[in-house]
């Protein structure tokens, strides 16, 4: 990666494809701005559950993110989502609750444009703080948030693999269904860029798919 040009690279996936260890061992690699746009969803879920808001509607949901302010709390090189002046703990975001409804509220376009705009607002972030880049991972980076991104990259494992995965993070959704939903939703679905380098780590460790990425990078990929 040159030193003198600030990249944005985009890591998409399906649920427990490995997104979130591969981008975050990036952003401590490279020296980049990290972004888990999963819980941005998981944020704004939480709070519509806690006001005891209507699940569908699009006219209840259109007045319920009137009412919602976004910031962004730096924590080491995670940007985290404030709302309203608050960022929710981890624990809070992964409840079996905001589990089962995350990918339900994600589908309403109302929700993913606020997002979206508050989302390409990041680089930006990333620029003032010094960072070299921005990594930014979830279901429609490549394609809807940073179409133009420097690096694209898809990843994707076996079902057994991403099932054992969900399990281990203490998250019992089914994986089929989880796609199901991304991916046939209206508002940017989950897909893979055409331009994208997509990686099967069924097989491989965290590292060495971290590895393949920089490996790539340095063969002259976003030049």
């Amino acid at each position: 990666m040159s030193e003198n040009k600030f990249f944005v690279i985009a890591v998409d996936g399906g649920a427990a494809s490995g997104k979130s260890t591969t981008s975050r061992a990036l952003a401590e690699r490279l020296n980049l701005l990290h972004v888990d746009t999963g819980t941005h969803y998981r944020a704004l879920t939480l709070l519509f559950l806690n006001l005891r808001g209507k699940q569908t509607g699009d006219n209840s949901i259109a007045d319920f993110l009137g009412k919602i302010e976004l910031e962004t709390s730096l924590s080491g090189r995670a940007a985290l989502l404030k709302i309203n002046g608050r960022v929710p703990a981890d624990g809070e975001l992964r409840s079996p609750e905001v589990n089962a409804m995350v990918s339900h509220l994600a589908a309403m376009p109302k929700l993913r444009e606020l997002l979206k705009s508050y989302q390409r607002s990041l680089p930006e972030i990333a620029r003032q703080n010094g960072f070299a880049g921005l990594v930014m991972e979830g279901r429609d980076i490549g394609t809807v948030i940073f179409p133009n991104a420097d690096l694209k990259f898809f990843l994707q494992a076996d079902v057994k693999t991403r099932v054992k995965r969900r399990a281990d993070e203490g998250l019992q959704d089914s994986i089929a269904k989880r796609d199901k939903i991304d991916s046939s939703r209206k508002t940017a679905p989950l897909a893979c860029a055409e331009d994208a380098e997509i990686i099967d780590n069924s097989d491989l460790t965290p590292e060495e798919v971290v590895d393949r990425i920089c490996a790539f990078i340095e063969n002259g990929a976003g030049s």
